[in-house]
């Protein structure tokens, strides 16, 4: 407060604070309800108000990461988990309460305490901002010419980190197609005159042939979420975005497509085999660009050689391109992983649904 009226940081701490206060109220009644819809959709509510928070933050990028993985393509793949199993939580015995209690006390306790020793928020002369984040603003434009720091810190300073996390993406989606398979097209469940068999939502979906307004809005809207995809990883050199965030914009707009119009038309639109390949095809992408580079005498995943006359514009060819392998495995697996569990027959009794 100065002088009667609120200033500026006292205005931020507050909105802060509210959404702190928001976070407390979510994550309390994630915990108390039993029905899974509710609980998934108020997960997606919780990562939707973190993301307001780190805008809050100026962490302008963790933001759209956080909306686009917990609030879009998490809800969607826990909604498609859903399918294989109850609607509800079944009754907890009262003794677990107070263990997970403890364990969530005494977890709270250690993260508290381990903060600490962390320098004050904003604090100019820690580590990062006066060693590390320092070094990478004054870099980043005379390496790179890349106005967004984060995207030349990620596809191109610690390239190998990034690298490393699309092969454990692309491991995931692997491990996806070990366990779970991707199936083929989805059959019509078998029905008799004495009890017909429970649909899933998706299974329901494809037969809501009367949903026309939906329908006719979703094939206006789809189209628009691709292309803003695209527009999120070509525009992720000057603002917040990249190939991340693109594939999962790209992937919820396709599992939209499947939610509305059903599994099987996605699966021709998007067939199985192109998601196998689109996989493993990203990281050849990522990978083959610092082969390249080795290749015309520079070092693995050094752009620069890729244009010897304008390093900088090497830079910028270099960026695109591992982007470019994000972008399409990124894209792949999540639709691996959605098929994986649509291709599933839900093993529940009637009284579930």
């Amino acid at each position: 407060m100065s002088d009667g009226f609120i200033t500026p940081l006292d205005i931020f701490t507050v909105i802060d604070l509210i959404f702190m206060a928001m976070l407390v109220v979510v994550g309390i009644a994630i915990v108390r309800l039993r029905d899974l819809f509710a609980v998934v959709m108020l997960s997606g509510v919780y990562s939707l108000v973190s993301a307001a928070w780190f805008v809050s933050l100026d962490a302008v990028d963790v933001a759209f990461t956080e909306a686009a993985v917990g609030a879009g393509i998490s809800t969607v793949l826990m909604l498609g988990a859903m399918l294989l199993t109850a609607r509800k939580a079944e009754p907890v015995l009262p003794a677990r309460h107070w263990v997970a209690l403890m364990i969530a006390v005494v977890t709270g306790a250690a993260l508290l305490y381990a903060t600490v020793d962390m320098p004050a928020f904003g604090d100019p002369l820690s580590a990062p901002n006066a060693y590390v984040g320092l070094e990478y603003l004054k870099q980043a434009g005379p390496d790179t010419e890349i106005a967004n720091v984060v995207s030349a810190v990620l596809a191109s300073y610690r390239g190998f980190d990034t690298f490393g996390e699309t092969t454990v993406i692309f491991a995931a989606g692997l491990g996806i197609i070990l366990i779970l398979g991707m199936g083929g097209m989805v059959q019509e469940p078998k029905t008799n005159k004495a009890k017909e068999a429970p649909k899933s939502v998706l299974e329901n979906t494809t037969h809501s042939a009367h949903h026309m307004v939906l329908r006719v809005v979703s094939k206006l809207l789809i189209p628009v979420i691709v292309v803003y995809g695209f527009y999120v990883h070509f525009h992720g050199d000057y603002g917040p975005g990249g190939g991340f965030q693109a594939g999962l914009i790209i992937a919820s707009a396709i599992i939209l497509y499947a939610l509305i119009f059903g599994v099987n038309a996605a699966k021709e639109a998007v067939p199985p085999g192109l998601l196998r390949f689109g996989a493993a095809l990203g990281v050849l992408i990522y990978g083959g660009t610092g082969i390249v580079g080795i290749m015309l005498g520079g070092n693995y995943l050094n752009y620069n050689v890729l244009n010897a006359g304008h390093p900088t514009h090497g830079q910028h060819l270099g960026v695109m391109l591992v982007e470019i392998g994000v972008l399409v495995t990124v894209t792949s697996v999540m639709l691996i992983i959605f098929y994986g569990f649509t291709a599933r027959q839900p093993d529940i009794s009637d009284k579930d649904w």
